[in-house]
């Protein structure tokens, strides 16, 4: 990804040390085309070449000593690319999310990519699909039959869908049987603020007590709409002071859609904006993702 334009990381230097076994929960990896091609048709990207040392030269800059890498939606049920770049680093730092087709789903490859590091599965809707009558009915059984395989495997079940289709599914949410993350905060538009009736909601889900329901402190730039992201500060604190044991944050690295736009350095300064207490912070870059990933 090599360009001339200045860059949001250029001159940022990190705002703050981070905690040791820090874990960088959200990032994606993309090989070379002629390798691993792009197999979804309809991306709303077009996917960078973003090799693990490319990441890693970030990741190892702001300390992050774990790391677990996100089946990109470019390359559907294919899960090679990123569980061979998982394969480059030590098991004990690393886990993965693949995606799946939960109705084929065979124990032997399941058993096997559990001994690979895989602790999760994907289920992915664009993040810009705008209301669409049916999508959660439609997607309902889809998310059920997942939570099933999940459990089984002691797994999650990993959510990012447009903070309306969170509103609709919450009473399937509410009654999941297992461990789920919503990545992006739920993805509620921040230029409505966090008393819209959606993340309060979220929030009572994300509080409810059962410690199920994980937060994705990631891809603020997806549903921000202020310069600096100022308007996503409440919807942080608000999470922050409602769940704080069942945060995680994420790279969203390399920011598809917006890689000449964000910075990773920029995003990890932000949280100490959010989160000015280390203990804080000890929660969720290392102690949270610890628990959830089973480092």
């Amino acid at each position: 990804m090599t360009s001339t334009q200045p860059h949001p990381d250029d001159g940022l230097a990190p705002a703050y040390p981070p905690p040791r076994n820090a874990c960088d929960a959200h990032f994606h990896i993309f090989g070379p085309a002629d390798k691993y091609p792009h197999v979804t048709t309809d991306l709303r990207y077009q996917p960078p070449y973003a090799p693990l040392a490319d990441y890693l030269a970030v990741a190892r800059r702001l300390g992050f000593e774990r790391f677990v890498f996100v089946q990109p939606s470019a390359y559907g049920l294919d899960n090679a690319c990123m569980l061979e770049a998982m394969d480059e680093l030590d098991p004990a730092v690393r886990r993965g999310i693949v995606h799946l087709d939960e109705t084929n789903a065979r124990d032997s490859e399941l058993a096997r990519w559990h001994d690979c590091g895989v602790r999760g599965v994907r289920i992915n809707i664009s993040p810009i699909r705008r209301p669409e009558a049916g999508l959660a009915d439609a997607l309902r059984p889809k998310i059920i039959r997942t939570a099933k395989i999940c459990r089984e495997l002691g797994w999650h079940v990993d959510l990012l869908l447009p903070g309306w289709l969170v509103s609709e599914l919450m009473p399937t949410l509410r009654e999941l049987p297992v461990a789920f993350t919503v990545a992006h905060m739920g993805l509620f538009p921040a230029s409505a603020g966090p008393s819209q009736q959606g993340f309060r909601d979220f929030l009572a889900l994300a509080g409810d007590g059962s410690g199920r329901c994980w937060v994705k402190l990631t891809g603020i730039y997806r549903f921000s709409q202020a310069p600096g992201y100022a308007d996503v500060k409440p919807f942080a604190e608000a999470l922050i002071a409602t769940a704080p044991e069942h945060l995680i944050w994420g790279s969203d690295y390399p920011h598809l859609s917006f890689h000449d736009k964000v910075g990773t350095i920029e995003l990890y300064n932000k949280l100490m904006d959010w989160a000015p207490d280390a203990a804080v912070r000890q929660r969720i870059l290392a102690d949270n993702p610890a628990r959830l990933f089973e480092f």
